[in-house]
């Protein structure tokens, strides 16, 4: 289990006329988290600086990165992953992107604004655990999708998207003992089941404190 974000947040400060502009996301792997820093990167393509920060838990362990973006080293991503680290946040990123404003501001300032940018961002997250689960898909026809939908908001079953052709094919994240419960009563439902699977084991967001 670990703590994450419910959903992204952004806040900004100014600090000597530079403003500090922090967004921060939701990612479920390093590919994801980088794809979102390039993402930022082309947004803000005028800014001076775009420093970043992840933890993301993988099959592997735990990843941790960051990168100062042309500040001084240990100015900017640094601080800001040492942030995230401390809360215990783990599959977050943190971009703060820099407009300079003319005025030097010297290591401690750096670190100071980079860090109050992440904070003030971070105060507007909801934070919620994430538990090892599974991904898995279920397959109604069109007539069940609203009785099947209503089941997964009364049971704590997050759907992730939906695929739309004879059937449809909806793509679930839960406990692995709610899978085997719908797997083990399929035939009492008020819906019909006409297909199911699992896909593998991942971390997935503990609906039931939602």
């Amino acid at each position: 289990m670990f703590k994450t974000i419910k959903e992204s947040v952004s806040g900004e400060i100014v600090e000597k006329k530079s403003k500090f502009i922090a967004n921060i996301f939701y990612v479920e792997s390093v590919e994801e988290a980088e794809n979102k820093i390039a993402e930022i990167s082309k947004k803000y393509f005028d800014s001076k600086h775009n420093c970043y920060a992840f933890s993301i838990y993988t099959e592997n362990g735990i990843v941790n990165r960051f990168s100062d973006n042309g500040e001084p080293s240990g100015t900017a991503g640094g601080p800001m992953l040492n942030i995230i680290n401390s809360l215990g946040l783990s599959n977050i990123l943190v971009i703060v992107t820099r407009y300079f404003g003319g005025i030097l501001l010297g290591t401690g300032g750096l670190v100071r604004a980079y860090s109050e940018a992440t904070n003030i961002a971070l105060e507007k997250a909801e934070i919620i655990e994430m538990d090892l689960g599974i991904s898995a898909y279920v397959e109604v026809s069109y007539s069940d999708l609203n009785k099947i939908k209503y089941y997964f908001e009364q049971n704590g079953i997050e759907m992730v998207h939906q695929e739309f052709n004879e059937n449809i094919k909806i793509f679930i994240n839960l406990q692995e003992n709610k899978f085997d419960e719908i797997v083990g009563n399929k035939e009492n439902f008020n819906f019909k089941i006409l297909s199911f699977g699992k896909i593998k084991k991942k971390y997935i967001k503990n609906m039931d404190n939602l």
